[in-house]
């Protein structure tokens, strides 16, 4: 497992007092019941689940491969990419660079959208070599909001992607507000039902510390969650961790 410098917060205690509101480009007030209300959930899906000890991968370069994989399908199939990259000596720089890309494409196929996936693992690694000197760390020094403005310019990288890369390689806060945390949020009516993935990431960093590794832990909770009972199409409510909170 790649994970991230020990912090306090995992434990199950965080400080809502200690960290100021968060959020690329604009400043807000929180709301002090949405968040007492959100610390709840946390609360009680820590309680059930424990820590999740996201994100699923071995390195940096494992965890940003995943978040491309990962676009448009279940993490399953992302693994199973992950390993014919692994197998064929792929999960490396020098192997990535060196690889054609007929074999990326043979590769990441169980994904799903293969020649697209491929095609942006390309463009990424030829883009930090020319631009960052292959270099992660460099990459990683940027300001956030330059980072994020950087991969949001890749062809194949969208916000959810890049976030992720944000949160969970590079280690900085911005709440991955993906389609499991907008199911779980909107069917508790803390959200919108047609709240979209900025608006949903915009209230989260509103009403949330700013904090990397709490950021992690939640979003990954969220998604055992959704994946366990909020399921899209038939929500299994009873024994679910947060059954108490619905009206």
């Amino acid at each position: 497992m790649f994970t991230r410098s020990p912090d306090a917060s995992i434990g199950g205690f965080v400080d809502f007092t200690a960290s100021p509101v968060y959020f690329l480009g604009m400043a807000a007030v929180p709301n002090p019941a949405k968040t007492q209300l959100l610390t709840g959930y946390y609360a009680a899906l820590l309680g059930r689940f424990g820590p999740q000890q996201w994100w699923p991968g071995r390195t940096r370069l494992e965890v940003i491969l995943g978040a491309i994989l990962t676009q448009n399908t279940a993490w399953h199939n992302a693994t199973l990419a992950l390993r014919k990259l692994r197998q064929a000596g792929l999960l490396s720089w020098r192997g990535l660079r060196a690889a054609g890309l007929d074999t990326l494409e043979a590769c990441v196929r169980p994904a799903g959208f293969y020649r697209q996936k491929a095609r942006t693992i390309r463009n990424f690694v030829d883009w930090l070599e020319r631009e960052h000197g292959g270099s992660l760390s460099r990459l990683f020094s940027l300001p956030a909001e330059e980072l994020r403005r950087r991969l949001l310019e890749l062809r194949g990288v969208g916000p959810e992607t890049a976030d992720a890369i944000l949160l969970y390689a590079a280690e900085r806060p911005l709440f991955v507000a993906d389609a499991y945390t907008r199911r779980v949020l909107s069917r508790h009516g803390v959200i919108a039902a047609d709240s979209g993935y900025h608006e949903t990431q915009e209230f989260l960093h509103t009403h949330l510390p700013r904090e990397a590794a709490f950021f992690n832990e939640f979003h990954a909770l969220l998604v055992e969650v959704g994946k366990k009972h909020c399921t899209p199409h038939s929500p299994s409510c009873p024994g679910c961790p947060l059954e108490e909170f619905l009206a």
